[in-house]
């Protein structure tokens, strides 16, 4: 056992009004093999309790610190540097309240991270309007944790049974993509893409990498960026001893990943890569980001407002990305 493997996970519960506090309560309820703890407001996750029938199963104890979480049966522990939420917080509903505390919740488990407190971090899903409501103006996780941590290279990895997809842009409209596709951002996704690999305990990944546009490019007919740009990366990792191909032609690419001729794809933009993971299905789906000073797992759904306070909600992509922050760790 190394020292990392003695510290407690870090959930964080994201926003209160959403799902988030009820899968984290079926999750500790279940029973966890690793020591954890909760980023987040203890009066939710209590009402969660209760409103699931769980009390005699799950009791709250509040900490100050990670290193109070014993990993004890039955026993959830909370930490809250951020204020109380009110009680009646109606579930399903935008709250710009909710959404300040899932940003607080998060970055406090990031402080934490950094310095060595915590083994991994797996959040839950957060609602981007409510945390801007509330005064956080990002895009989603993915950006407050390399901002926190300050990180300048780091991807959005999404993970299942079937693929491993990593992304060169992430939350960027379609127009601007080309222009931001350069060989520096392909090489270090590509560097990203093979160091993820090898923390999942793959020796020598094979790093498959999709072309931007139509057929690659089909020799430039449909585009220059696959010849002048992508090309010359994946030729750069080739020296630097990645297993690195492509560009491959991105209507089959993730198909052949699927049938086990590569361990990973780089995907060149949001939807290119997303669209094939979870058409496979979200209920084991994680989101990975790559390249932070720690690991980082999450969900890979929202806040599911539709259904939040229903008791309905599958804990299933959370368990999945926490299984994956312990094998992970395990590498390194």
């Amino acid at each position: 056992m190394t020292a990392l493997d003695a510290l407690p996970v870090g959930f964080t519960m994201g926003d209160a009004a959403g799902i988030g506090p009820e899968i984290i309560v079926k999750l500790f309820a279940a029973g966890l093999p690793h020591a954890a703890l909760v980023y987040g407001d203890a009066g939710i996750l209590d009402a969660a309790i209760t409103q699931l029938g769980l009390a005699d199963t799950l009791k709250i104890e509040l900490v100050s610190g990670p290193d109070q979480a014993q990993g004890a049966a039955g026993v959830m522990p909370v930490l809250n540097r951020w204020r109380e939420l009110p009680a009646d917080l109606p579930a399903g509903q935008l709250s710009a309240l909710a959404g300040r505390g899932a940003y607080e919740y998060l970055c406090h488990a990031i402080d934490d991270a950094q310095a060595g407190r915590l083994r991994a971090i797996v959040t839950a899903p957060l609602n981007k309007k409510a945390m801007q409501a509330g005064g956080a103006d990002y895009p989603g996780h993915t950006e407050i944790l390399a901002d926190r941590s300050a990180t300048q290279h780091f991807a959005m990895m999404l993970v299942n049974q079937d693929l491993r997809v990593i992304l060169a842009t992430i939350h960027v409209p379609l127009s601007q993509v080309s222009a931001l596709i350069t060989l520096d951002l392909e090489l270090q996704t590509i560097r990203l893409a093979q160091r993820a690999c090898i923390q999942a305990g793959i020796a020598r990944p094979r790093v498959a990498v999709a072309g931007l546009n139509p057929h690659a490019g089909e020799d430039g007919r449909f585009g220059r960026e696959d010849i002048e740009v992508i090309q010359p990366a994946i030729q750069q990792a080739r020296i630097e001893g990645i297993d690195a191909s492509g560009p491959w032609p991105g209507d089959t690419v993730f198909m052949r990943a699927r049938q086990g001729e590569f361990d990973i794809v780089v995907a060149q933009y949001h939807d290119q890569g997303l669209i094939p993971v979870k058409y496979l299905g979200i209920d084991q789906g994680v989101n990975v980001t790559v390249g932070l000073p720690f690991i980082r797992t999450s969900v890979d759904h929202g806040t599911a407002f539709d259904i939040a306070g229903q008791g309905i909600a599958d804990p299933s992509s959370l368990r999945a990305a926490y299984d994956l922050a312990l094998d992970m760790t395990r590498y390194g």
